[in-house]
């Protein structure tokens, strides 16, 4: 026989009319299971059957035998029908056959709201009721961390005494015990009533059933993968614009009270009011976070039903606080480093000892994934795509600034080192490090740095009459020697005291470094052109004014001035009057180098437009940097022919020309192993840093760095370059960090309204840095022509985009912005809620006092200062480490500096 279990029918509201039934005797523990019973038509009594994992069955003809002996009595007539059953189901899954009635739903719109409102008549066809939908959306919160979080003890400490308590409060429905919250919260406010009715509608739904619209409550997992609410407790919540700060009232409730579907035996209601416009950390979800994870424990329930008076309950509340403190800081303690501040590093742990060991070890890591580095760039969804739009921006972002930076080459040295030997070192640098270096990800470059030196070289060789190609030689040899030994003995083991701070620092100083730059190039189109002296001097203008009326060929002008193949030529005006006063030149430079930045930007931030689908927009993403050169570069040569701008030099000679050691002595030696010092320094802190922030953990990079490795092989190629006194290169930022954005997938989330971009995976591919710096060789046959068809103010508006693009991500310059932003809009994120405000901005003044002192000695008008920058650099690791502990607490720091 089957057995039978005993359940209670409730009363339930529908098209089949209201049933009631009499008060039932517990029979097992099944009893209180809900099911749904429709009409018969008649007025005869109903019995149910419930048998366990199979369909409710109901009699209407007679009275069979059950154990649960369970009658319905009908309440109120209904018409029979004689249409076909509909099916109900019940909570178990079983189904009910029922009538379905004939009676018709009404439509009405409100007078004053005219929202759309669906009536349905009662049973009984006196009373009619409103049928409303409900949405319902569920979010897990994570805990709150006592021990890290420094907002969850101050809001403890702050609202526990004086939070409003009501002790054994008798009422047992959701609205009256709301009331009674509000009006002991709100007791003596001038506007009481005003704020309370703001806050019921905050607080509940709107429509006719009244549910609270914002709660937390605590869950947990079942047998067979379901969950249960915590019926005990329930945390409401809402935000009011005309509070002016955050009130807490805490209900005990004399008995269990049913107070809604998943608060059927609650005992505690808290309820948090907070001002719309509040920090992040303050806001109503986060102070609600606080009081949910005190009562989520069964034993500060437990012990708050115990006492008796509220300051035992204030007491006992703040006591559980910090007993929670003190066992989650033992568990994070057991979790935790010694040194949490200091990241990992691959190979950087190693005990040194062996020769070489980092070498070989690096060798041993990344040899394994050497012909992967090549599978890696076309197999798998939309390789294909991000192998040719990286490629196309490598190529882009290289040899641009390769120009510039060949420019500026080419008037330090006066020829010396030009545009086409830094586009050649740049192609070779490229191509060889793609095939043997370690970490394939990283951008080789030459950079401003490197020209500072350069400059400073020259400046040494005229002071002393030494020949500049042998001295350039001989302090390349000795960088490459100590670059050597820096990479043999495990040097590069120091750069696990690097931090984050340190990389952001120095990663915000290249960024700054590039305005700098553009804005330099700027002032000087218009010193030479708005503000020239033609423009003011009275003898020009009459000049201008008698041959106003002259013809002059134009044409002849901009091609003898587009053939120029000497630096005087590219930028000395000609002796016609007119060039003595070419304000258009300056505006066409502003318009151009902004304009690049501006249709850069654009597209780069077309994945967050509304435009065509997610996966075109971030192929048109993928193309901003060469749409932005080509379509500004087309815009100043082809829509403004008429307007002669500014175009790089170019002189004839050979390429490759190996040094002959002329005039050497033994000062010029020692001399050049001074500079080659302090240059193989800048070498080393901007290698390690770049490698450092390519491979960071955010970047979810898979097959390992190679720091030692990296650097022997950078030694080597710049050995190479300095016998043909071809120019330098290292790691670059922000192009190495880019190189990996441009390879990565990214999906972006949101946490309380803030957007993030998370790095889902990165193609570690070595073909796109080869292909890249193939089409940079191939464009030697493009100089001067058409590469001389890119204007200088679209080089620097390439700069302007490169450091705009490279501070998404800088942690350093989010807190900047801190500075300046509205607390209510602080992001969550993690060192927001874990540090002080105060302790926050301090560490960020820490950094801008250290970036004030690069920037000082980077920019500063004297050469040889500018040597020591690569020694500030390295200073800055015990400067953090030693000094400002002193300052900030070890476990801020964590917060704030951990690396990546």
């Amino acid at each position: 026989m089957i057995p039978m279990k005993s359940v209670s029918i409730k009363e339930h509201k529908g098209g089949g009319g209201k049933y009631s039934c009499p008060p039932v005797q517990e029979e097992d523990e099944h009893h209180g299971d809900n099911i749904v019973v429709g009409a018969d038509g008649g007025d005869n009594l109903r019995k149910v059957v419930v048998d366990p994992g199979r369909n409710v069955r109901i009699d209407g003809d007679g009275v069979n035998t059950c154990s649960c002996q369970i009658y319905c009595n009908r309440n109120d007539s209904v018409p029979s029908t004689t249409e076909s059953p509909t099916r109900a189901t019940n909570n178990n899954g079983g189904i009910l056959n029922r009538s379905r009635s004939k009676r018709k739903s009404l439509w009405s719109r409100s007078q004053h709201s005219r929202r759309l409102k669906m009536i349905v008549p009662s049973a009984a066809g006196d009373e009619e009721e409103e049928v409303t939908l409900m949405y319902a959306q569920h979010e897990r919160v994570p805990m709150k961390d006592f021990s890290a979080e420094v907002r969850a003890n101050l809001d403890v400490g702050n609202f526990v005494h004086k939070a409003t308590l009501l002790m054994d409060v008798m009422e047992n429905s959701l609205e009256s015990v709301v009331d009674l919250m509000l009006e002991e919260l709100l007791a003596g406010n001038e506007r009481e009533e005003a704020i309370t009715k703001e806050a019921k509608s905050a607080l509940f739904t709107h429509d006719s059933v009244h549910v609270l619209a914002k709660t937390i409550q605590g869950t947990s997992i079942t047998e067979g993968c379901g969950f249960d609410y915590d019926q005990s407790w329930v945390c409401a919540l809402c935000s009011l614009p005309s509070v002016q700060k955050r009130y807490v009232a805490i209900a005990r409730l004399k008995y269990p009270a049913n107070l809604g579907r998943n608060s059927q035996e609650a005992r505690f209601i808290i309820l948090v009011i907070a001002p719309t416009r509040e920090k992040g950390t303050k806001n109503a979800l986060e102070t609600a976070r606080t009081f949910a994870t005190l009562l989520a424990d069964m034993d500060c329930r437990q012990s708050l039903l115990e006492v008796k008076t509220e300051e035992d309950f204030k007491e006992a509340l703040n006591t559980f606080a910090k007993d929670l403190q003190y066992q989650q800081s033992q568990q994070q303690r057991t979790r935790g480093s010694s040194r949490p501040s200091v990241g990992p590093f691959d190979g950087l742990n190693v005990v040194s000892g062996w020769f070489a060991k980092g070498i070989r070890m690096d060798l041993k890591r990344r040899r394994q994934h050497y012909w992967s580095d090549f599978k890696d760039g076309m197999i798998g969804h939309k390789s294909l795509h991000k192998l040719a739009s990286t490629t196309l921006f490598l190529y882009f972002a290289c040899i641009l600034p390769s120009i510039a930076f060949g420019v500026l080459n080419d008037k330090n040295t006066h020829g010396e080192i030009d545009v086409k030997k830094v586009v050649i070192a740049q192609s070779i640098s490229g191509i060889f490090f793609s095939i043997f270096g370690g970490q394939p990800l990283i951008v080789m470059l030459t950079t401003a740095p490197l020209a500072l030196y350069i400059k400073i070289i020259y400046s040494i060789c005229e002071d002393f009459d030494l020949p500049f190609t042998t001295m350039y030689t001989l302090v390349g040899m000795w960088n490459t020697f100590f670059l050597f030994i820096y990479s043999i003995f495990d040097a590069s083991r120091l750069m696990k005291w690097s931090t984050r701070s340190t990389e952001e620092i120095f990663a915000l100083f290249i960024c700054i470094a590039f305005c700098v730059d553009a804005f330099k190039a700027l002032a000087h189109s218009f010193d030479s052109y708005y503000h020239a002296d033609g423009c003011s001097d009275p003898a020009i203008q009459n000049a201008l004014n008698q041959t106003q009326n002259l013809t002059y060929d134009y044409s002849d002008a901009s091609k003898a001035f587009s053939n120029a193949t000497t630096t005087e030529a590219s930028y000395a005006p000609t002796a016609h009057p007119f060039y003595y006063c070419q304000r258009e030149n300056a505006l066409l430079f502003l318009l151009l180098m902004f304009g690049t930045l501006w249709v850069g930007v654009t597209i780069f931030r077309f994945t967050k437009s509304p435009f065509l689908g997610a996966s075109k927009r971030e192929v048109v993403a993928d193309y901003a940097l060469p749409v932005a050169v080509l379509f500004m570069s087309f815009i100043g040569s082809y829509v403004f022919s008429d307007i002669l701008l500014e175009r790089f030099p170019y002189t004839p000679g050979p390429l490759f020309k190996p040094t002959l050691f002329e005039g050497i002595n033994i000062y010029a030696v020692l001399g050049s192993m001074a500079v080659g010092f302090c240059l193989s320094l800048l070498f080393f802190m901007d290698q390690n840093i770049s490698s450092a922030m390519v491979n960071s953990s955010q970047n979810k990079l898979r097959k390992g760095s190679a720091y030692h490795l990296d650097l022997f092989v950078v030694a080597l190629l710049n050995l190479f370059l300095s016998l043909f006194c071809l120019p330098w290169v290292h790691a670059a930022l922000p192009h190495s960090t880019l190189h990996v954005r441009a390879l990565a997938d990214i999906t972006e989330r949101v946490d309380q309204g803030h957007v993030y971009s998370i790095v889902v995976r990165v193609r570690e591919t070595r073909l796109t840095t080869f292909f890249s710096h193939i089409l940079i060789a191939l464009s030697m046959f493009m100089i001067p022509v058409p590469l001389q068809y890119i204007p200088t103010a679209v080089l620097y508006g390439l700069f302007l985009y490169m450091a705009y693009t490279a501070l998404d991500g800088n942690q350093l310059f989010e807190r900047l912005l801190l500075l300046v932003t509205e607390q209510s809009a602080y992001p969550p994120n993690h060192y927001v809620r874990r540090v002080p405000q105060r302790k926050m901005h301090l560490f960020t003044a820490t950094q801008l006092l250290q970036l004030a002192i690069l920037c000082a000695l980077g920019f500063a008008p004297w050469p040889y200062l500018k040597m020591v920058f690569p020694v500030i650099i390295l200073a800055f690791l015990p400067i953090r480490h030693k000094l400002i502990p002193y300052l900030i607490p070890t476990k801020y720091l964590d917060a704030l500096d951990r690396s990546h």
